[in-house]
């Protein structure tokens, strides 16, 4: 098991007054991802409202800020209890057997241009033995044919974009990749969270994004871009692309700052809590049940 504990500072100013804002950066509760403790600290006086989409788990803050100075910090900490198994065992699951909130996620999206993408799917990948190990082919595929580069992409580009410009983000790197398996007809889900883990070259903790793809019956865990351990992932929310799953969706003229965020994972053999690394086997940590629970608000001194 993975013991996290983070926090995610985000600091905004409002030129005025009424601004709203749907937030998206409370840990997601599943079966096998567990919020222990949790605490949002606001820095205005203010009412929001907290809920939790029941097909997706996602969890939703909403509120209408004053004019100045809008801190937020949330910080939680959650247990990991992944689901192991081999990848040989991981069968691809037919159209006809998918649960019906899966199958969504066989559709084209406004980043992940599925139809468009068949022709190079069915030839990269097409021959090759369905399973665990063709969506790994196409997982290794992605991380090959594009370059990790900071600041080279934006909030439009799109699989198609990332696929003729060889560069990007996280984001890039995991639309891309759902593209690719959803023009395999496997259903594949953008994921946004945070990561434990990550080279500290390539600077200060952030959000990171990352694909689930659903195989046999529960989503498991892949990351594109290279950057992250898997068993390091933690996630906020899931869509069908990152226009589903932004941290932070802003009504009004707002100046954002950079988010902080801090994260640390707990070892302690004893209690059975282990540091993430890197392993081959198939990970999961959600088997498609996800959970209600509150979340307690304080003033931010």
């Amino acid at each position: 098991m993975v013991r996290l504990k983070f926090s995610v500072e985000l600091n905004y100013e409002l030129s005025q007054p009424g601004c709203d804002f749907i937030f998206n950066i409370h840990a997601a509760h599943t079966r096998h991802q567990l919020v222990l403790t949790e605490m949002m600290e606001l820095g205005q006086f203010l009412l929001p409202q907290v809920h939790t989409d029941m097909t997706t788990g996602n969890r939703y803050m909403r509120l209408k800020a004053q004019a100045g100075l809008l801190r937020l910090r949330y910080s939680a900490t959650v247990d990991l209890k992944h689901h192991v198994a081999a990848p040989e065992s991981i069968a691809e699951v037919p159209i006809g057997r998918l649960p019906a909130d899966v199958l969504t996620y066989l559709y084209p999206s406004r980043y992940c241009q599925s139809d468009r993408l068949y022709e190079l799917a069915m030839r990269e990948f097409g021959a090759l033995p369905q399973g665990y190990g063709r969506i790994r082919r196409v997982c290794e595929w992605v991380k090959q044919h594009v370059a990790f580069r900071s600041n080279t992409t934006n909030a439009s580009t799109s699989a198609m974009d990332t696929l003729q410009e060889r560069v990007g983000v996280c984001r890039d790197f995991a639309h891309l990749m759902i593209a690719l398996c959803r023009a395999l007809n496997v259903p594949a889900r953008f994921v946004a969270g945070i990561d434990y883990g990550a080279d500290p070259a390539l600077g200060p903790s952030d959000f990171h994004a990352y694909v689930e793809v659903f195989l046999g019956d529960r989503w498991y865990l892949f990351d594109p871009s290279g950057t992250a351990i898997p068993m390091g992932l933690m996630r906020f929310g899931t869509g069908r692309d990152a226009a589903d799953v932004s941290f932070a969706t802003i009504f009004g003229p707002v100046t954002a700052q950079p988010p902080k965020i801090i994260i640390e994972a707990v070892e302690d053999k004893a209690a059975g809590f282990e540091l993430p690394r890197h392993r081959p086997e198939a990970l999961s940590t959600d088997d498609g049940s996800a959970v209600l629970i509150g979340t307690r608000l304080a003033p931010l001194a």
